[in-house]
């Protein structure tokens, strides 16, 4: 899934180069980067992607900052057979609204407060607390390096619950929508 077409220029202006360089770097007309821009045309998919990525590759290039920086390492984790009513309470205790689940080392899945709620709608209270995590989590959110460039996270984050971070392919930390507003200070 790609982000946003009107977030092209926002995205552009912010690295810092002209529509003529982003025309050239993506093969297409400098017109056409004006007319996506501005709302007047709508490119095709893959346009759009080679825009994007091209976009991604030179915010990775200008950003200092990497997914090590703003993680917090403090991980509050469940595992499968916790029960729903074991990740609310935890979800309470800690002031969080996502909680990844693990089977042993290895991620498995994320319970949400939203995931929560969808389940609520199809059972009822007490069949929803007694619900096994096994049942009701979501897929495993996205796992990134240690030194993701931290401009990455932001569209990343638009699309999931949360993101993991590892480091030589052992989970050390986790970024939720709250860390990446840290990006802004």
């Amino acid at each position: 899934m790609l982000p946003r077409i009107d977030s092209i220029k926002q995205i552009r202006q912010k690295i810092g180069i002209t529509q003529k360089k982003l025309a050239a770097m993506t093969g297409v007309s400098t017109s056409m980067i004006n007319q996506i821009e501005s709302g007047r045309s709508q490119p095709s998919y893959d346009t759009a992607k080679k825009i994007f990525e091209s976009l991604a590759k030179l915010e990775g290039e200008s950003s200092s900052h990497t997914a090590g920086d703003f993680c917090s390492k403090d991980i509050v984790k469940l595992k499968p057979t916790n029960t729903l009513h074991d990740a609310i309470k935890k979800m309470h205790q800690s002031s969080i609204s996502q909680i990844p689940v693990f089977d042993n080392s290895d991620v498995v899945g994320v319970v949400s407060e939203d995931g929560i709620v969808k389940h609520l709608s199809d059972l009822g209270e007490a069949e929803l607390k007694k619900s096994k995590l096994s049942d009701t989590m979501e897929p495993v959110p996205p796992i990134v390096d240690f030194d993701t460039p931290a401009n990455v996270l932001v569209p990343l984050i638009r699309y999931s619950k949360c993101i993991l971070v590892s480091k030589k392919s052992k989970i050390i930390g986790i970024i939720t929508a709250s860390d990446t507003l840290k990006m802004m200070e």
